[in-house]
């Protein structure tokens, strides 16, 4: 207990101390006008309260993300409170932070936009497209879910259960983000914190004994914690999902100084809920094994919705059935709607569509294949969306790093967690059955060799910049 405890407390303390430290670095300025105002549309660009913007980041970036891979990765124990601290305060949460104020200073642009300007526009081409297959996967892996238990909890099927909730996606995707999203979204944001407090409130008061710290893997069926783990537990420590979402917020911020709760502090909100979530999956099956089973028999939505009925009762129920219908529907929505705005940069760029007609236009091709994708073996879209969203991720820390070095700042805040993720990466497609499927041994050996290429890369950066800054030195003097 005292591990998972401490844990809490530590990524209190980081964002208390931590988010300063990275807002400084990022340097920020409340008398520069927020895209919300300057370019205010009444629809995408409209400013909202930080706490009311909290709550949607929360629950835009959150869903049942940080509840469903908390879970399968309490399967290794309690190595993954480690990952879910470090991982949350040093990575995912700057991740998260650079994402959204990037976007922010460049009018709210889109995620494939802020990588096109500081890594190049093939690297733009390609992360557009990776972008958007993402926001595709995540929006149907998201939906496969709710739809199944409202068919098998109502005379509805599956299919018309599927076209509700699509007819929903199309409404909320092209309505103004306060007519839905900024009324209703912050509640459900409470709910999300709510569910996951009484968890944790009562997992300690209750005879079950959370497991502190080993560094021991207890998966049962043996899988390594590296790189698996990383990618298991992404939303909680660092997911590349939330650079695609960040933008929407940061075109409702009030003041640049919001950022660091909005962005940093959703982030450390995630993380507790992941540890909370994992705590429970370790301790309430009696074990790792138990886990397994219990996965095995009514998968992620059956154990939460054992574990919320068996502590909290009646109301445990109650927010079980809500958390696995309503919050991942609320996580297709701005998924959708995202991949919906990267669409309408590309339309309203090359074929000049604006307004309400460009809007329509984009949303049309990116519902269609996710409806498709929502009708096929939910697990089969859960192993793909794994991987491509830690790509993601670490492609906005290197946009992140490149920035700040740009920027003469302190960029090894970005740098250093965006060699780790290369490595996670790398490792993970050439080792995962989704991926190349190769030996253990083999993979991390070739994980290393393609990670340090990618450190090369970035000390060659540094070099030329470090090299710029001395000829631009004297310049200034003279």
């Amino acid at each position: 207990m005292f591990t998972f405890l401490f844990a809490i407390a530590l990524l209190i303390v980081g964002y208390l101390v931590y988010s300063k430290v990275v807002e400084r670095i990022f340097g920020i300025n409340d008398l520069t006008q927020t895209p919300a105002y300057t370019s205010h549309d009444g629809i995408d660009y409209t400013p909202m309260p930080w706490w009311k913007a909290s709550l949607i980041q929360l629950l835009n970036i959150a869903g049942l993300g940080p509840i469903f891979g908390a879970v399968a990765g309490a399967l290794y124990g309690p190595v993954a409170f480690i990952w879910i601290v470090i991982g949350c305060l040093f990575a995912g949460a700057v991740h998260d932070y650079f994402s959204g104020m990037l976007s922010l200073r460049h009018n709210g642009a889109q995620f494939p936009s802020l990588v096109g300007r500081y890594l190049g526009n093939n690297m733009k081409i390609i992360i557009n497209i990776v972008s958007i297959v993402l926001m595709v996967l995540v929006a149907a892996a998201f939906t496969a879910g709710p739809a199944q238990l409202i068919a098998s909890l109502t005379p509805l099927s599956y299919t018309f259960a599927l076209v509700l909730i699509f007819t929903y996606f199309l409404v909320a995707a092209v309505l103004p983000i306060n007519r839905i999203i900024g009324k209703i979204y912050p509640l459900f944001g409470a709910i999300l914190i709510f569910m996951a407090v009484s968890i944790g409130l009562t997992l300690l008061f209750t005879d079950r004994s959370i497991p502190n710290l080993t560094l021991t893997n207890l998966h049962p069926g043996e899988l390594p914690i590296w790189p698996l783990l990383m990618v298991t537990i992404s939303c909680g420590a660092i997911s590349g999902f939330h650079s695609t979402q960040s933008p929407i917020l940061a075109r409702t911020i009030k003041h640049e100084s919001d950022g660091r709760k909005v962005f940093y502090g959703a982030m450390v909100a995630e993380g507790i809920i992941a540890l909370i979530w994992a705590a429970a999956g370790m301790t309430f099956f009696g074990g790792t094994g138990g886990l397994q089973e219990a996965l095995a028999a009514g998968g992620p939505g059956g154990v939460v919705n054992e574990i919320s009925t068996t502590l909290l009762g009646t109301l445990g129920g109650i927010l079980a059935v809500l958390g696995v219908i309503i919050l991942p529907i609320t996580t297709g929505d701005t998924a959708l709607r995202s991949s919906r705005m990267m669409v309408t940069e590309v339309i309203e760029k090359f074929f000049k569509v604006r307004g309400l007609r460009g809007i329509l236009l984009a949303t049309i091709p990116v519902t269609i294949p996710t409806f498709y994708l929502a009708t096929i073996d939910y697990t089969f879209l859960w192993r793909y969306v794994g991987g491509t969203n830690q790509l993601v991720a670490t492609i906005m820390l290197w946009t992140g790093a490149i920035y700040l070095l740009e920027s003469r700042k302190f960029h090894w805040i970005c740098g250093v967690p965006a060699l780790f993720m290369t490595a996670v990466v790398s490792t993970y497609f050439l080792y995962a059955p989704e991926g190349f499927s190769l030996s253990y041994e083999l993979s991390l050996t070739i994980g290393g060799m393609i990670t340090l290429v990618v450190a090369l890369w970035y000390i060659n950066k540094i070099r030329k910049s470090n090299k710029q800054s001395l000829i631009a030195k004297p310049e200034q003097a003279a």
